[in-house]
């Protein structure tokens, strides 16, 4: 069992790698929580409890992509964003209003 564990733990970050290279949203300049939608409550709250300059660098990011998307271009490789270097700014914030609204629930449930 023990080497089954330390088979996945070398295999997923590399499945992992493989898939943000293959997405290419890298290509333009894109981080992953670039892509959260802004579809439900929880989300457009985390947005709003982001930082100003947060706000003002996802947006950046997001016009640019589109931009070079209605261009059919992509960003020159050395600007493209490395697995390394992928972070998740935003997933704190939506797991931590989800939390919230959970207990929230909870509490009203009783």
């Amino acid at each position: 069992m023990e080497g089954l564990a330390k088979y996945l733990n070398r295999v997923f970050p590399s499945l992992r790698k493989w898939i943000f290279t293959a997405a290419e949203w890298n290509q333009y300049g894109l981080y992953k929580d670039d892509l959260i939608a802004e579809d439900n409550d929880d989300v457009i709250e985390a947005l709003r409890r982001l930082p100003p300059h947060l706000i003002e660098e996802r947006n950046f990011r997001i016009i640019r992509a589109a931009q070079l998307d209605c261009q059919k271009k992509v960003l020159p490789k050395e600007q493209w964003i490395k697995y390394e270097d992928d972070i998740e700014y935003l997933t704190p914030y939506v797991d931590e209003v989800r939390r919230e609204r959970e207990e929230r629930e909870e509490w009203n449930a009783e």
